[in-house]
């Protein structure tokens, strides 16, 4: 039984660790430009990482360093408002994650 407890206890403990480092990720349309922002579910900022940005139809249409405040940007083309972009960070810690930008949420922030 005290077998079973610390197997138990050790997954909640293990859980919660890979939980606390989750990467989240927001991306937005201000102005003309994307602005694509990260951290951890703790607060903190990724050190180092990259943005790949993928069309609606999955193809790569560019790769950008995260800054230091955790956030890239780069000039929306207009070509993508109607299908939308992928955007996927990955740090240097190894943890990765996405946001769907939809034609929706362009317009939304294109004043369209």
């Amino acid at each position: 039984m005290r077998h079973l407890i610390g197997i138990a206890a050790a997954l909640v403990i293990s859980t919660s660790a890979a939980l606390a480092h989750q990467l989240n990720v927001f991306a937005y349309v201000e102005d003309g430009v994307v602005i694509v922002e990260s951290r951890f579910s703790n607060g903190n900022l990724p050190r180092l990482g990259e943005v790949s940005v993928l069309d609606g139809q999955g193809e790569a249409l560019m790769l950008l360093p995260l800054t230091e405040d955790g956030t890239a940007r780069f000039p929306l083309d207009p070509a993508h408002a109607e299908t939308g972009l992928l955007i996927e960070v990955r740090t240097g810690e190894g943890h990765d994650n996405y946001w769907i930008l939809t034609p929706e949420d362009i317009a939304r922030g294109s004043g369209s």
